[in-house]
């Protein structure tokens, strides 16, 4: 079995890009330092992560363009003449991040920058520093941005103000108040850009994780009947849906009675060693009198390094089964490391959950 490597994230902020923005920077402003710029950014650049290297590309900015009359503002207009050059990789935070380091003075002009700096990439790590200062702000100029006609200014408005963007700090007072952002939220429910809507679907499954009533209730309000605002609570409920929250199902169609009968459930093969594809295969029988809303999930429990297990849930399939209507499904899934999860040898648990409930339940022997 042959085994693909790919190269580390960080590595797209190597010392090749990091000269190549050096060079746009020069080009459009000759006084610009290069040679500050490149001792800053490479000292030491191997052992940094890749937010750690936006940061010092930032950092590398502020030192090339030290002795550039103008300051701030002429730094900004430097980046901004320089954002449509470095395209839409991870380069293209190093604008941002430079004006959530150094223009948090200029609260007004800086929050323009970023909306301005968002569609070339994204501004949600950088405006979360003028959040942090000033909430209430932060989150007036932002609920203008969610109605703003760029789907890359309106979702800056929800990916921003996520209680816990990925790669970035937790914002407390969001977390424990979502309905501060709720203006932000309400204005994108039912956004034409799947671009939009997933951000505000990734920002209510953050809420789910501390204060899941919040997000249903705000859910109930919202409605169904639009079908982009289905889609968007379809995907913020799928934390609690993996839960087997009764409320969050039902909100979707799935009764927690599913009315089914497992004809088959196989869990193949029985015994596997890391790399090897496990296959999962079932077959459902509706006996319930009228059609049926299923949520079909699959349950894996991991076993961890102490002997327990750790059941991670995965979604297979949501479907309608008419009365003795009967269906067959399969998923296959590789059981390999992930640098999130490590596998232990051991017996592992397999359940088949529908609507909530365990239906069926196998397990396959995994050697390392």
């Amino acid at each position: 079995m042959t085994t693909q490597t790919h190269a580390p994230l960080k590595d797209s902020m190597g010392p090749a890009q990091l000269r190549e923005l050096s060079a746009v920077l020069q080009s459009i402003c000759a006084r610009f330092d290069t040679g500050r710029f490149l001792s800053t950014a490479l000292d030491g650049l191997e052992t940094l992560t890749l937010m750690e290297r936006v940061r010092r590309a930032s950092d590398a900015v502020a030192a090339g363009a030290h002795d550039l009359p103008g300051g701030y503002e002429r730094v900004l207009a430097l980046l901004m003449e320089a954002a449509p050059r470095l395209g839409n990789g991870f380069m293209s935070l190093v604008a941002p991040d430079y004006v959530g380091q150094h223009g948090r003075q200029a609260f007004e002009r800086s929050m323009d920058a970023l909306k301005f700096f968002t569609p070339f990439g994204t501004s949600e790590f950088a405006v979360r520093e003028f959040l942090r200062d000033d909430l209430p702000r932060a989150l007036e100029i932002m609920t203008a941005w969610s109605r703003h006609p760029n789907d890359a200014v309106r979702r800056l408005a929800s990916e921003g103000t996520r209680p816990r963007l990925p790669w970035s700090f937790r914002l407390g007072a969001l977390e424990a108040s979502p309905a501060l952002a709720a203006p932000i939220l309400d204005n994108l429910r039912a956004d034409p850009s799947l671009y939009v809507r997933r951000s505000v679907a990734n920002h209510l499954n953050d809420i789910t994780k501390a204060n899941p009533a919040w997000v249903l209730a705000r859910a109930a309000q919202w409605g169904i009947e639009d079908p982009h605002t289905r889609w968007i609570i379809r995907h913020a409920l799928r934390t609690l849906v993996k839960q087997g929250s009764a409320q969050a199902l039902a909100m979707l169609g799935a009764e927690s009675t599913a009315d089914i009968k497992v004809d088959a459930f196989q869990v193949t093969p029985a015994r596997l060693v890391l790399g090897d594809t496990l296959t999962l295969a079932c077959t459902l029988r509706s006996t319930a009198s009228a059609p049926r809303r299923l949520i079909v999930l699959y349950r894996i429990g991991y076993v961890r390094q102490n002997g327990a297990a750790t059941f991670k849930a995965f979604r297979l399939k949501e479907l309608t089964l008419e009365p003795g209507q009967a269906i067959t499904l399969s998923r296959s899934q590789q059981i390999r490391d992930f640098t999130t999860r490590t596998h232990y040898a051991g017996r592992h648990a397999v359940q088949l959950c529908v609507n909530g409930s365990i239906a069926a339940q196998g397990w396959f022997d995994l050697a390392r």
